[in-house]
């Protein structure tokens, strides 16, 4: 059953079977702390399938094949980190992949990893942060990202009865906390939340953009959160761009999503990339 989580705290049961002497009476529990409160944490000390599942799609005519559980190294938990990658076959294979419109995804020689919190982990709003590095960036085709999909969407893999909104429409909304985007070159990735057009496929990616320079190789923080109407994006827990008002455009829970997609067919001078996640949480805030 999907567990969409829209406040966890903690309580304290007490039970007594007769009146104490003075001296074992227990002193009232301090009152919560008011504050950012971690309601999920995932330090990928294991792969832990209640918090994640493969997801397994053909979008943005990408050049990839997502694959299950780790096939030929696409997904790997070691060290205490989550290490998602590329890689390349050599030679091409088939892939079971559909498009939004049921086409399968042609063969293809490159293999990925993606994952998706999806009927494990969903939130609404609070703060969404993941600590993760990309070696190599600004490889041609290289399209790694971390971001937040909204909990209703109707891609697969669907479970429930209410997965039956389409992206980009409320319910179906999509932030992107970070992704890199080759093209421009390395250490640098998007920050943005899609703006939605009001019908089925209408997403608008450039206007709610900023472009942010990185060391892509050096861990940082990535996080999206919500400080009233607006959804504020952070590197490092430095303030780098704000949606004004949009927050409250994102009313859905959201699951997030940890991928590394080929946005191209230009060839990869390596056998594989890799985007290596150290730990990822959501917070909510408490009076």
């Amino acid at each position: 059953m999907r567990q969409r989580v829209f406040l966890i705290l903690s309580g304290l049961l007490l039970s007594a079977c007769g009146k104490a002497p003075d001296s074992q009476v227990e002193a009232d529990p301090p009152p919560p702390t008011s504050g950012w409160q971690v309601g999920f944490f995932d330090d990928f000390d294991t792969f832990n399938p209640e918090n994640w599942q493969d997801q397994l799609l053909w979008v943005n005519d990408e050049d990839q094949c997502y694959v299950r559980d780790g096939a030929y190294n696409t997904r790997e938990v070691s060290d205490g980190t989550l290490k998602l990658r590329v890689v390349d076959l050599g030679e091409k294979r088939p892939c079971d992949n559909m498009n939004k419109q049921g086409e399968l995804k042609p063969d293809t020689q490159y293999v990925a990893g993606r994952l998706a919190s999806k009927n494990r982990k969903e939130f609404i709003k609070g703060r969404w942060t993941a600590r993760l590095r990309v070696e190599n960036s600004g490889e041609p085709g290289m399209f790694p990202a971390w971001w937040l999909l909204g909990a209703y969407n109707n891609e697969p893999p669907v479970e429930e009865e209410d997965e039956n909104v389409c992206w980009p429409m409320t319910g179906s909304g999509e932030i992107d906390i970070f992704e890199h985007h080759s093209d421009g070159g390395p250490d640098h990735y998007a920050a943005r939340a899609i703006k939605s057009l009001g019908y089925c496929g209408g997403g608008d990616w450039q206007q709610l953009m900023l472009v942010q320079e990185a060391t892509l190789a050096e861990y940082h923080e990535y996080s999206v959160e919500w400080e009233g109407s607006d959804l504020v994006f952070r590197l490092d827990g430095e303030e780098i761009y704000r949606n004004e008002g949009e927050g409250d455009l994102f009313p859905e829970p959201l699951f997030a999503v940890l991928n590394f997609a080929k946005i191209n067919d230009s060839p990869m001078t390596m056998p594989s990339w890799t985007m290596e996640v150290d730990w990822v949480k959501h917070e909510y805030w408490q009076e």
